[in-house]
């Protein structure tokens, strides 16, 4: 559905998108995943044919971007990371609006329903909670019926609640077929959301894959102490140096030291004896999988948010 091939954008000096590549299949979800000025939504308005391409391919439902971007508009929905809208028209006064700027008769309460804002078809944007406006954001880009729909930063600033009820809403739509292209910063919306995730930073794609194939990149596991008291968070941490010869990370916030191990063996019980043989009281051990911020952290050197 989507194919884009050595994605490039400068400004001057300054190269913004350096040689991105991925591939979307019809009715997935992909993730574009990285921090703030990574080049997210510079990809995005590329392949939506709102930014000129300045090197490489982008082509949606078999079109070229740059040959026919009001081909590949008319075929598209887009929800912004910000929107505004008339404030003295109701919900279902917008969606007839917008329907008749693309000359298409619009369903309203059908397109309402789609997000669960049934309820609130009289309403105006400005009486909704933060999760309904940005749920009503993305009824007002399927007016046209698109074939792949663009989310950037759909839930930038919404509360666990909120963000919960944008993400049910987008899995609603995949499983009705639509492609879904979204942009996100967050790991665990990524982790959720997608079948696919290409991970940007500083322009570039540096991974790409499943979050299982990501997370297995890395490889081994991870080992996962919660000390009970955070005085003894450094020697936590010194003592899973030693079982494994790297370098374990400590999360003062939530008192806990993390380090990853090798895949093989059993080095759960080998941690619980070095951690008391170092005289620490804990709360808990664990041994899991890697998540995809251990995975971000590791292939770019930072954190994903920020």
């Amino acid at each position: 559905m989507i194919a884009v091939e050595g994605l490039a954008k400068r400004y001057a000096e300054v190269t913004a998108l350096d040689g991105v590549s991925f591939a979307v299949h019809e009715g997935e979800v992909f993730g574009i995943l990285g921090p703030n000025g990574a080049g997210k939504t510079t990809t995005l308005e590329m392949i939506e044919g709102m930014r000129p391409i300045d090197g490489g391919s982008a082509t949606v439902d078999g079109l070229d971007v740059a040959a026919d971007p009001r081909g590949v508009k008319a075929r598209i929905g887009i929800q912004l990371q910000a929107s505004s809208f008339f404030d003295e028209l109701s919900l279902v006064e917008l969606l007839d609006l917008f329907g008749h700027l693309y000359h298409v008769q619009v369903d309203a309460h059908a397109l309402l329903a789609q997000v669960e804002l049934t309820e609130k078809a009289k309403s105006q944007v400005q009486t909704l909670s933060g999760g309904q406006k940005q749920r009503f954001s993305i009824a007002a880009a399927l007016v046209n019926d698109p074939r792949v729909l663009f989310l950037d930063e759909p839930t930038t600033g919404l509360d666990p609640r909120n963000r919960t009820e944008v993400w049910e809403a987008v899995r609603s739509l995949a499983a009705d077929g639509t492609t879904v292209l979204l942009t996100t910063q967050y790991l665990d919306e990524a982790d959720h959301l997608a079948s696919q995730i290409v991970i940007v930073d500083h322009g570039r794609a540096v991974a790409t894959g499943t979050p299982t194939e990501l997370k297995r990149r890395i490889g081994g596991n991870v080992i996962e102490v919660h000390a009970h008291r955070r005085d003894d968070l450094a020697a936590v941490a010194a003592a899973l140096d030693a079982l494994n010869g790297g370098e374990a990370a400590i999360d003062e916030a939530t008192r806990r030291v993390t380090v990853g191990v090798d895949a093989d063996g059993a080095p759960l019980v080998t941690a619980l004896r070095s951690v008391e043989a170092a005289g620490v009281e804990i709360d808990d051990i664990a041994l899991r999988r890697p998540t995809l911020d251990e995975v971000f952290l590791a292939l770019t050197g930072r954190a994903a948010a920020g």
